[in-house]
């Protein structure tokens, strides 16, 4: 009987340590995620995206980056000055999402919050920059023109970042 009992905590010990071991060295990219992931030995963030799915890491030495790239809205905010030096008050709902290929390159220069510190920056020099070559009344007459130059400098000025911007509207 002790010599079953011994036999039985050998291997309730044995494959409590390879569970450990797996469950540490496994992780789980989950659908409309991207991974990147951190080497301590190669130096940083390593070049690859890692594609949804489960995947391999070694515990201490990598660690993944999970990072969301849905299409996700933003509104920004804007009070701006027009070309008649009157203040508007303009909302930008912005439809984005990372570019896919450039993860390691975002996340090595901007971090994860990259959304936080790039979209209102950018939207609001664009906004400022477009809106102060129009009255206020061209504002109204001319909307349509001055949302498609809005959503064409915005473009311009997300690939900068990395980021795809699917939709810009001044609502």
């Amino acid at each position: 009987m002790d010599k079953a009992v011994g036999r039985l905590s050998g291997v309730a010990g044995t494959l409590a340590v390879a569970t450990f071991t797996a469950n540490t060295c496994l992780y789980t990219v989950d659908g409309g995620e991207r991974a990147v992931m951190f080497d301590t030995l190669r130096g940083g963030i390593l070049p690859g995206v890692i594609n949804e799915g489960t995947h391999f890491m070694i515990p201490v030495i990598q660690k993944p980056v999970i990072m969301d790239v849905r299409t996700k809205a933003r509104v920004i905010p804007s009070v701006t000055g027009t070309k008649d030096l009157q203040m508007v008050n303009i909302k930008l709902r912005v439809l984005w999402r990372p570019v896919i290929e450039s993860l390691p390159r975002l996340y090595r220069e901007l971090g994860t919050d990259f959304d936080e510190r790039v979209l209102p920056s950018i939207g609001n020099e664009v906004l400022k920059s477009v809106v102060a070559q129009y009255n206020a009344e061209d504002l109204l007459s001319k909307r349509g023109e001055v949302s498609d130059r809005i959503k064409k400098e915005l473009i311009k000025r997300g690939e900068q970042f990395y980021l795809t911007l699917d939709d810009v509207a001044i609502t």
